[in-house]
């Protein structure tokens, strides 16, 4: 029995509170796991940014990101361990650079999810280039913005097709404020979406590797309330239908780590707006899956968000999940060696579409989510956190009712809230892991 040690690799930008809170709690597990006739150990480290060799041997056996989405030196470097080195990151990032909302919508409604009506027009203004006045004078037609709005159908919403963190969002009420919107996107590349009205219920489901939350989301909140505490509002079947939909999103792009907004509406409220479109156009009404006896419909409005916030200021409440959710994924995948799989291989769920182009949506998404938990390889997951984390729940509760965990909610906070903030907001969000841990230990959620 040999004695050896998987590195996983931290890539870091901004982040303070949860690398802190995932290396602590990784050290006091103290691991060594016995697998396949040897004994895995753990190491640690931050990645740094610097020149790097194509030749050279890669460190990491997983590399838990948080850059590739936007710096690019930290994406390329990935992208070289995923291909040279066999190293194993959560995001595909192939996937992560060119899967933007455009193309996350496309595909969600291939596969018959309900996706509300959504046009993509072009930028207001443009970056000179050497082609682009010949270009725009040959085949750039002039069109009409309110036309597009009556086709849309207000309320809508304006926003980057490649966007995230609601940066350029404008909720549209009528066609002034449409084309006063438009005026200030400058060379943004737009969607405008109709808007799901009206909806009893805004939810965010996070994945890691096959494990989920879903979260009771407040998008009008202060960003510190946005995601709420509660925990008792849905049933089983709409979680298991929303943790369908994500599983479905997250393996269908490569994504081990990604989020999923719904908004729940009546099924009656849907389809009177689908058939409206539809009659508009003078075309079918578009290709949903058939909603069956489905009493609403949850709709997907904003799901390519891989590498989402995990900041204990935003998530508070939900942290310590998070935070857990990353420790057990990562060691799994280090622990057993786990492959990126270098393409996406969409065919069996385009597969399952048209073989069976009359399955209602539930029963769609059940079998969209065989196909995920099957990739995530769900089953093999659990048996290793029963095997070798079963101490993990009570580590974590002594971390997280501790000074460590407290010192890295002050220092995330110190870098975000003014100074006169810093306490009331430490203490805020400190309360909040607390209630955590109260609801972690009597049953009431899961950990």
């Amino acid at each position: 029995m040999a004695d050896v040690t998987r590195r996983i690799g931290l890539s870091l930008g901004a982040d303070l509170c949860w690398p802190l809170c995932y290396e602590e709690i990784i050290k006091r597990l103290d691991l060594s796991i016995p697998l396949n006739g040897d004994t895995v150990r753990f190491d640690i480290e931050r990645v740094q940014i610097e020149p790097f060799d194509l030749q050279r041997q890669g460190r990491y056996d997983v590399v838990m990101d948080r850059l590739t989405h936007w710096y690019t030196t930290s994406r390329e470097w990935i992208k070289k361990a995923v291909l040279l080195d066999d190293t194993y990151v959560l995001n595909n990032p192939w996937s992560i650079q060119s899967m933007e909302k455009q193309t996350s919508y496309c595909a969600m409604m291939r596969l018959g999810l309900p996706v509300p009506h959504t046009m993509l027009v072009p930028p207001k203004e443009y970056e000179p280039s050497d082609d682009l006045d010949s270009t725009l004078e040959r085949y750039a037609k002039l069109f009409d913005l309110g036309a597009v709005g009556d086709h849309i159908g207000y309320p809508m919403f304006m926003k980057p097709f490649d966007g995230g963190a609601w940066k350029g969002v404008s909720k549209l009420d009528a066609e002034e404020a449409l084309r006063e919107a438009y005026d200030k996107s400058g060379r943004l590349v737009m969607h405008v979406q109709k808007a799901v009205d009206p909806f009893d219920l805004f939810v965010r489901c996070v994945g890691v590797g096959p494990q989920l939350r879903c979260v009771s989301y407040d998008p009008a909140a202060a960003l510190h309330d946005r995601y709420t505490m509660d925990t008792d509002f849905l049933d089983d079947d709409d979680r298991t239908l929303l943790e369908d939909m994500t599983l479905t999103i997250n393996t269908f792009f490569g994504w081990d780590f990604n989020s999923c907004e719904a908004l729940r509406q009546p099924t009656e409220a849907a389809e009177a707006e689908r058939l409206a479109v539809a009659k508009q156009r003078g075309e079918r009404p578009g290709a949903w899956a058939p909603t069956g006896d489905l009493p609403h419909l949850w709709r997907p409005i904003d799901y390519a968000n891989g590498c989402p916030d995990s900041q204990v200021t935003s998530l508070h409440f939900h942290f310590p999940w998070l935070v857990l959710a990353k420790v057990r994924w990562s060691l799994f995948c280090a622990a057993t060696q786990r492959k990126k799989p270098l393409n996406l291989n969409w065919q069996p769920f385009f597969d399952i579409v048209d073989e069976n182009p009359d399955m209602p949506l539930r029963e769609r998404l059940a079998a969209f989510g065989d196909i995920a938990r099957e990739r995530l390889a769900a089953e093999e997951f659990e048996a290793f956190c029963a095997e070798h984390l079963s101490h993990l729940d009570e580590v974590a509760d002594e971390y997280f009712s501790g000074t460590h965990c407290k010192d890295a909610v002050h220092q995330k906070v110190s870098s975000l809230f003014p100074e006169h903030e810093i306490g009331t907001f430490t203490d805020l969000f400190w309360n909040r892991i607390q209630h955590w841990r109260e609801n972690a230990a009597d049953g009431s959620i899961a950990t």
